[in-house]
C-alpha cells in the first residue's frame, strides 16, 4: 500500500501544550505506517516547522474531503471544531480526549497508543449522530442559515434583564417564558448543555429533539421531548427591551433582535462518529458523569488502593 492510498485529518487543541506533544508522536507514527497526515495551517503551527516527511498543511474549504478519518486531539469543544470540518464529507470522527468531561470522545490521552494503531488497523466502527438545521429570521429576512450537533440556544444576551420567549412545535404555539433563555437539542447533546439546564437524557440511539428553558419564569416549563420530525420555533417576542443571541454548539453565535425568530427542524446531513467498541451508554454516563474525577472506576480504584 503507498501512502497515497491513506490520508488522515489531524485537529488539535490550540492551547494544550500536550496535544503538541500528542500530535507530534501521532503523525510520526501514522507517516511511519504510510498515512498522509492533512492539518489546518493554525493546527500545524503547533508542530514546529517543517513538518514530518507526509505531513502538510492545506488551508482547503474541504479540508477532510479525501481523508478516511477526522483525528480530535481535545475536550469536547475542539471535537465539536472536528465536526465543523468532517460534517458533509462523510468522514468519521474520531476523538482522543485531554479535556475534562470528554463526552464525545472515543479514548483518553493513556490509551492514545492503542487507539493509533487501531486506527491503522480500521479497527472502528462508524455510527450516524443527528443534527439540526438552524435557521434565524426577523420580519421575514434572513439572519443566518447554520446547524448544531448538539444544540442551538437562544440566551439573553443581558444578565440584567430576562428574555421573553414563545415557543412553538409543529406550528402551535407552546408557551411563552420570562427566562434566560432556551435550550434546543439533540440526543447527542442531552449531555451537553440541556443536561447542566435540567433536561432529560437521552440515549443517542433515539432519534428526539429536546426543548429545555432555562431557568424560566413560569408555572409550565418543563422540559420536552418531540419526534424526529417535529419542527420547533422559538419567538424573541417584540416587545423585549433586550436582546437575544444564538449560539450553535456553543461556537457560532448572531445577535438575535426582538422580533427575531429562530425554526429548528431535523437535518439531513448527519455527522458520523466512529467508536472502537460496544461499550454500553450506560457505562460511559457512569464513567464521565458519576464522580468529579475518575468516575465510578476510579473511585472503586482507590478503594482497593487503601484496603491494601
Amino acid at each position: 500500500m503507498t501512502r497515497a492510498d491513506r490520508r488522515i485529518l489531524l485537529v488539535l487543541h490550540p492551547r494544550r501544550p500536550e496535544a503538541a506533544a500528542l500530535a507530534g508522536a501521532v503523525v510520526t507514527r501514522l507517516t511511519s505506517a504510510g498515512v498522509d497526515v492533512v492539518l489546518d495551517p493554525s493546527d500545524a503551527e503547533h508542530l514546529g516547522n517543517p513538518l514530518p516527511d507526509g505531513a502538510v498543511a492545506s488551508d482547503a474549504a474541504m479540508l477532510a474531503d479525501g481523508c478516511e478519518l477526522v483525528l480530535v486531539l481535545g475536550g469536547d469543544g475542539t471535537i465539536l471544531r472536528g465536526a465543523e470540518l468532517s460534517r458533509g464529507s462523510g468522514v468519521p470522527l474520531l476523538g482522543i480526549n485531554l479535556g475534562h468531561v470528554g463526552f464525545l470522545a472515543e479514548s483518553e490521552k493513556d490509551e492514545s497508543h492503542e487507539t493509533i494503531e487501531r486506527i491503522l488497523e480500521r479497527d472502528y466502527q462508524v455510527e450516524d449522530r443527528m443534527t439540526l438545521d438552524v435557521c434565524a429570521t426577523v420580519d421575514g429576512r434572513p439572519l443566518t442559515s447554520t446547524w448544531a450537533l448538539n444544540e442551538a440556544t437562544v440566551e439573553k444576551a443581558a444578565r440584567e434583564r430576562m428574555l421573553e420567549l414563545t415557543a412553538e412545535i409543529d406550528g402551535r404555539p407552546l408557551s411563552t417564558w420570562g427566562c434566560d433563555g432556551v435550550v434546543i437539542s439533540t440526543p447527542t447533546g442531552s449531555t451537553a448543555y440541556a443536561f447542566s439546564a435540567g433536561g432529560p437524557i437521552v440515549w443517542p440511539n433515539l432519534d428526539a429533539i429536546l426543548l429545555v428553558p432555562i431557568s424560566a419564569h413560569a408555572l409550565f416549563s418543563r422540559p420536552v421531548v418531540v419526534g424526529p420530525d417535529s419542527r420547533l420555533a422559538v419567538d424573541v417576542v417584540p416587545h423585549n427591551e433586550g436582546h437575544g443571541v444564538l449560539w450553535c454548539d456553543g461556537r457560532r453565535a448572531i445577535d438575535l433582535p426582538p422580533g427575531a425568530r429562530i425554526e429548528v427542524r431535523r437535518s439531513g446531513e448527519p455527522v458520523r462518529l466512529a467508536r472502537l467498541g460496544s461499550q454500553p451508554f450506560t457505562d460511559r454516563l457512569v464513567e464521565k458523569f458519576a464522580l468529579p474525577v475518575g468516575g465510578w472506576r476510579g473511585a472503586a480504584r482507590a478503594r482497593t488502593v487503601g484496603e491494601a
